[in-house]
């Protein structure tokens, strides 16, 4: 968490040195202490373990290790570290999720007015998701797609809400990617929720879990 009594202190990566440049002009004007940058992905993973800032502003296309790997690496040597990406706008949805899934708490595109950034990572340090209005509406209707209507559940359940939310899901055969994405989780969290719904459930597979939870609904 940032000090309430100092500045945000951030680490831009960025291969483009005019870029770096420009976004920390914007970010110091803002009152954001840049601590240091980086041009590519293994020296904003350095550069995060040595400095552990409040934020990293990091650009996803960068040469040797790209901001997606990085994003990951830093967020499992330093837990809870606050990522936000930059990308650009063509490949926005895909890379936003990708992005998501490695640990970052949001993402920005390239288009985006520069002196929107500083407001951007305050937000993230504060514990708000960081995504553009549109990713966020094109995210809803997704989820109402293939989401349309929850089915009831059971007030008394051994599974968490989360678990019920995975079941739901399963209940519409969706795959573990499609649910992964869903959620905006990883494939290997959504496994672990299978792993622990069938457990909890005593069910040998997901066919069984469905018809359980069909029972469980259906005496609610």
């Amino acid at each position: 968490m940032p000090d309430v009594n100092g500045p945000l202190r951030a680490i831009v990566a960025d291969d483009d040195p005019l870029a770096r440049r420009t976004i920390n002009d914007a970010l110091t004007r803002a009152g954001i202490l840049v601590v240091g940058d980086a041009s590519n992905g293994r020296e904003a993973v350095e550069c995060a373990i040595h400095y552990r800032p409040d934020v990293v502003l990091m650009d996803v296309v960068m040469p040797g290790l790209d901001g997606i790997a990085a994003t990951r690496r830093i967020v499992k040597e330093i837990p809870g570290q606050v990522v936000v990406l930059l990308t650009s706008a063509q490949d926005e949805d895909e890379i936003g999720i990708l992005g998501l899934q490695a640990g970052a708490s949001g993402f920005l595109t390239k288009e985006v007015d520069v002196d929107v950034l500083p407001q951007a990572l305050r937000g993230a340090s504060a514990g708000e998701a960081v995504v553009s209005r549109q990713f966020s509406m094109r995210l809803v209707e997704y989820v109402r797609q293939m989401h349309d209507a929850p089915a009831m559940r059971p007030i008394k359940s051994p599974l968490t809400p989360r678990e019920w939310e995975v079941l739901d899901f399963i209940c519409e055969h969706l795959s573990t990617d499609e649910i992964a994405t869903a959620l905006v989780v990883s494939p290997e969290t959504v496994r672990s929720h299978v792993k622990h719904i069938l457990r909890k459930l005593d069910a040998r597979s997901r066919e069984e879990a469905v018809t359980i939870a069909r029972r469980m609904r259906g005496a609610a």
